[in-house]
């Protein structure tokens, strides 16, 4: 069995092949290698495919982008580690995952704190996200081009409807494995089960987990609907995430070809999130129409058993700045 050590060895050296460095350490063409645990139809992977065709069509081809769908280079927290040394591996990330090393970023993953996608696109480009952005640079080398990728609404996934945190005791749920959203899952009642999310449909499929949150696209994409029950509409964690890449290989673009990626990030951002609220609801009709029962919620009574986290994330301040912004105080 490989390592993780070696994975990313045989990462970095594949990236180097993809940049065409040669002995001169010189290429005329610079290429950045994407990857997403999501498949080719999700909103995010189209986005990609996106960003793709505009950056290259604004370089004149001189930066191309190549994409790879469903976990072809890993799961996100190994594509996070190549960025990081030194591979030519970026990824879509939720935000959560970054706070290891910026703790005041896991505020973009808080429970019940953004209304919807317009209120986490401004907080993304204000001056304090932007300036955390900075830091995780200095501290994780790597390069938030754009925080501002939503993949929606997260809801419970179970094998019964559930209407209060009591119905989730000891239901193992698999969630993302950062510290936000395992004390969210918590105070609704389950069991956070991190596990990577290509295994998601089998772990369900072989009762090793009993439920799971996801977004209606995810659900839809990952075919979920075959082995749950029911889809409760929770809301919990709005999920914004970010496009990341490692800063060395984001500096061996000119000034000017990082401009151009940084903006199509942002505008491809947001059209994929576009995308993402179009399609979201179409996928619950057809997830409902699989016969899978759709479920409203009572979301008053998940917001109060999760009204503690923040403070025992010591996330209390970041909170306040958040309402600042968004005019919420």
């Amino acid at each position: 069995m490989k390592t993780r050590g070696s994975k990313i060895a045989v990462a970095m050296l594949a990236a180097g092949l993809a940049l065409g460095v040669g002995a001169t350490g010189v290429s005329a063409q610079q290429v950045l290698r994407l990857g997403t645990v999501l498949s080719p139809q999700d909103p995010m992977g189209q986005g990609l495919e996106r960003l793709k065709e505009k950056v290259e069509e604004r370089t004149n081809g001189e930066v191309v982008i190549e994409v790879f769908h469903n976990s072809q280079l890993g799961d996100t927290r190994d594509m996070l580690d190549q960025a990081r040394a030194g591979a030519n591996v970026g990824t879509v990330t939720d935000v959560a995952r970054l706070a290891s090393f910026v703790p005041e970023l896991a505020v973009l993953s808080a429970p019940f704190l953004f209304d919807d996608f317009e209120d986490a696109d401004k907080f993304a480009q204000s001056e304090p996200y932007l300036a955390w952005g900075e830091e995780l640079t200095d501290k994780a080398g790597l390069v938030m081009l754009a925080s501002n990728w939503y993949q929606g609404a997260r809801h419970a996934l179970t094998q019964k409807p559930i209407a209060s945190p009591a119905d989730l005791k000891g239901v193992k749920m698999r969630t993302i494995g950062a510290p936000v959203w395992i004390e969210t899952i918590a105070a609704m009642g389950a069991t956070p089960t991190p596990i990577a999310w290509g295994e998601v449909y089998s772990a369900l499929q072989l009762g090793t987990i009993d439920a799971a949150e996801a977004q209606p696209t995810a659900i839809w994409g990952a075919k979920l609907y075959e082995v749950i029950k029911d889809v409760n509409l929770t809301g919990h964690i709005q999920l914004v995430t970010a496009l990341v890449v490692g800063d060395d290989t984001w500096s061996k673009l000119t000034p000017e070809q990082q401009a151009i990626v940084r903006e199509e990030a942002i505008e491809n951002g947001r059209w994929a999130s576009q995308l993402t609220i179009e399609l979201g609801e179409k996928a619950l009709k057809d997830v409902a129409a699989t016969g899978v029962n759709v479920n409203e919620v009572d979301r008053e009574v998940f917001k109060e058993a999760v009204s503690g986290v923040y403070g025992k994330l010591e996330l209390e301040d970041e909170v306040a700045v958040v309402k600042e912004v968004l005019g919420k105080q």
